[in-house]
């Protein structure tokens, strides 16, 4: 039962740290586009963070003026807020990452194939060693 628990605890801080890793990966993103970071480090600005909807940009025009703001209260308690140009830059930025992880992706594929194709021998998982 303890080997048991420790594995499951083992996961959920893995699964943690990979949330947490794209987040900060994200914000990376977001203050390289041109986003700026805004510390919720007041009363009054702790109470606008939790009026948005966390992890989600939302356009908002004031004076005639459009931004985005995207609320982090978990990782940073911060909100980042960017202009139209920013949010593209960010929309591009996010585009090309996903466009390398799928080229990666693919190419692990074709990889993973190509070695399935080589004949191993006995040193294959399949030889006669392991019958």
């Amino acid at each position: 039962m303890t080997c048991l628990h420790n594995v499951a605890l083992l996961a959920l801080g893995l699964a943690a740290s990979a949330c947490s890793g794209a987040v900060v990966q994200k914000e990376d993103m977001l203050s390289a586009s041109g986003f700026q970071y805004r510390p919720a480090d007041t009363p009054q600005r702790v109470a606008a963070l939790q009026k948005l909807p966390a992890h989600r940009f939302v356009r908002q025009v004031r004076d005639g003026r459009a931004f985005w703001l995207y609320a982090d209260p978990t990782v940073c308690k911060c909100i980042y807020a960017g202009s139209d140009d920013a949010f593209s830059t960010y929309q591009r930025a996010v585009f090309q990452q996903r466009l390398a992880d799928e080229n990666l992706m693919a190419a692990r594929i074709s990889r993973d194939a190509a070695i399935d194709q080589l004949e191993l021998g006995p040193w294959a998982p399949w030889g006669p060693y392991y019958y």
